[in-house]
């Protein structure tokens, strides 16, 4: 399993130092809101997205007053490794066993985790990009093959994009959009692909999956795309590109592909992001997650570190007894935990070491 062993923060959202060393079990940090509970799995996560788990840029990552931020890991995931990364003057580094990493993306998954908490409810409720980000990012860290079509798909969607603009201002020729429309159609035709069989392998678990956590209503996901048959998906793009070329030249964007596809998510036939409660939507986020751990496990061929950040806030008693227990069920590993009181440390966690944090220090409970 991915284990965390040590970890050094400086300058880090509000985490200005810290130097720490993790049970093989796991801890439980609690504090009261703002005072770094979730800037602290941000720093640990970094490792496995190089980037802010929650979408921010880099630089707003650096302690107020600080010229850069600086993470350093020791961490067992097949063997022990050291990892650095951090950013300043503009730069982002990143350092593997003493090698710094040519490409970013050689290090991705650098520490295998998940992250759970209440956020999560906008991979049900919130836009397409949410669920389309979360298949990207699951599919990315265990493929060498999907990363490389989304690096590449997105690259020629951008410049696609700025193509069509400029034909609209009558600066570029109608070329300039359709040289690259091959590439976005073999490299999308990957990630469709990949989606289709990630979503095959997974919706009956999903389904199993809501049902043991306690919903009564049959919940199912399935893979929503424009493309009539995923195995002729390179040459049914490529002819609606340059089918759809005026009027996306007309619009300024590519409205073909998988950038717009999503996940759709029901309840008893209905759309969940409607006739879904909260609870019932904070059910499929979570199963969600637990999909993207089985996910890592498969590839890894181990358990991922477990982030979970006051994941039951919010939650009835009986779906967080039940979704701990798949937690347990899913991922057997490290986990760190984050709560406002000790009071909110579900039974099956007590027997985690607990840390406080507060103002961004961070110190053995009393």
């Amino acid at each position: 399993m991915a284990l965390l062993e040590q970890l050094g923060v400086r300058d880090f959202r509000n985490i200005a130092r810290a130097e720490l060393t993790f049970p093989p079990a796991g801890v439980v940090v609690i504090g009261d809101n703002g005072q770094g509970k979730t800037n602290l799995l941000e720093a640990i996560y970094y490792f496995q997205l190089l980037r802010s788990v929650r979408g921010a840029r880099d630089a707003d990552l650096v302690c107020f007053g600080a010229s850069a931020f600086h993470l350093h890991a020791t961490v067992r995931t097949n063997g022990e490794h050291d990892l650095a990364a951090g950013f300043g003057r503009g730069r982002k580094r990143v350092v593997v066993d003493g090698s710094e990493a040519r490409r970013l993306s050689g290090a991705l998954g650098s520490l295998p985790a998940v992250v759970i908490s209440p956020r999560d409810v906008a991979l049900v409720s919130g836009s397409p990009s949410e669920r389309r980000r979360f298949l990207d990012v699951a599919l990315a860290l265990t493929s060498a093959r999907y990363l490389g079509a989304l690096q590449t798909y997105r690259g020629a969607l951008a410049r696609r994009n700025a193509a069509l603009r400029g034909v609209a201002r009558a600066q570029q020729s109608d070329e300039s959009v359709a040289v690259w429309e091959p590439a976005l159609a073999e490299s999308g035709a990957v990630l469709l692909r990949e989606r289709v069989r990630w979503m095959d392998q997974h919706e009956p678990e999903f389904t199993r999956l809501t049902a043991a956590i306690g919903e009564p209503e049959p919940m199912t996901m399935r893979y929503v795309t424009s493309i009539a048959d995923p195995r002729d998906a390179a040459d049914e793009l490529r002819d609606t590109l340059a089918r759809k070329r005026t009027l996306d030249i007309r619009r300024g964007l590519t409205h073909t592909g998988p950038h717009r596809d999503d996940i759709a998510l029901d309840i008893g036939g209905h759309d969940l992001r409607t006739f879904g409660s909260g609870g019932q939507q904070r059910t499929a986020a979570i199963t969600l997650r637990l999909l993207e751990a089985e996910t890592l496990k498969a590839h890894a061929g181990s358990d991922p570190l477990l982030l979970l950040d006051d994941p039951f806030a919010e939650l009835d008693v009986r779906r967080s007894t039940h979704i701990l227990a798949l937690l347990h069920e899913t991922v057997t590993g490290q986990t760190i935990l984050t709560v406002p009181r000790a009071g909110d440390i579900p039974p099956d966690l007590s027997r985690l070491t607990r840390w406080r944090i507060a103002g961004g220090a961070i110190s053995a409970a009393a």
